[in-house]
């Protein structure tokens, strides 16, 4: 078997996923805590197909672009405002607000999984087959020549109400995320939906400085 090589980069947050009545799908990351520091960013892929990257820093456009797939990437502010169930995004042309529900069976089940079993890429591996079962989904693979990413994911909250800007255009009503978005070797789940979940990355590079 050959030797894994490279960098482990860890990152822990929320990682949301809706579609909209215009075709647009977007895909929000609100990490907290990574090897970059606190940041977020936005991945949009447009009706006609296109994939955007909306990130805060060039050092984690440059990242994030070496992991997933876009055809153009933006270097812009990425604003987070988290008030209760309602979260407000500003990201340069993007304006999107959303609001969560109460989580169901399947977000009470993985709120019960502990903090540092979910953050295993082990345990990522196990969910992986069950993940498979919701369109698209996947909690381990990797897109990018050279990268491997695990997803544990630790909560789940439905998306249950959003509204949505694209520059001056009205994306429209929250829709389910239907096609599946192809930024990387998996989707987000079909109905709109918040996930809380804990990401681990091996990339061939070098480790990132903190807070670069």
């Amino acid at each position: 078997m050959a030797r894994e090589t490279g960098e482990r980069l860890r990152f822990d947050g929320w990682i949301a996923g809706l579609g909209t009545a215009s075709g647009t799908r977007l895909v929000l990351g609100h990490w907290p805590r990574s090897p970059f520091g606190p940041f977020s960013d936005v991945m949009l892929e447009r009706p006609d197909g296109r994939r955007l990257l909306l990130a805060p820093t060039r050092r984690v456009a440059e990242f994030v672009a070496g992991v997933y797939v876009f055809d153009a990437t933006t270097v812009t502010p990425v604003a987070v405002a988290v008030a209760g169930p309602v979260w407000s995004v500003t990201a340069g042309p993007l304006r999107l607000r959303f609001t969560t529900g109460r989580r169901g069976p399947l977000g009470l089940l993985l709120r019960s999984v502990p903090g540092p079993l979910a953050a295993r890429p082990a345990w990522a591996a196990l969910t992986d087959g069950p993940a498979r079962l919701l369109r698209g989904v996947r909690t381990r693979g990797g897109a990018a020549p050279g990268t491997r990413e695990w997803y544990g994911a630790r909560d789940l909250r439905p998306v249950t109400a959003a509204t949505a800007r694209f520059a001056d255009e009205d994306l429209g009503a929250l829709a389910p995320v239907d096609p599946p978005v192809r930024f990387g070797f998996g989707s987000v789940p079909r109905a709109p939906a918040l996930v809380r979940v804990t990401t681990t990355v091996r990339t061939a590079g070098a480790s990132p400085a903190p807070g670069a």
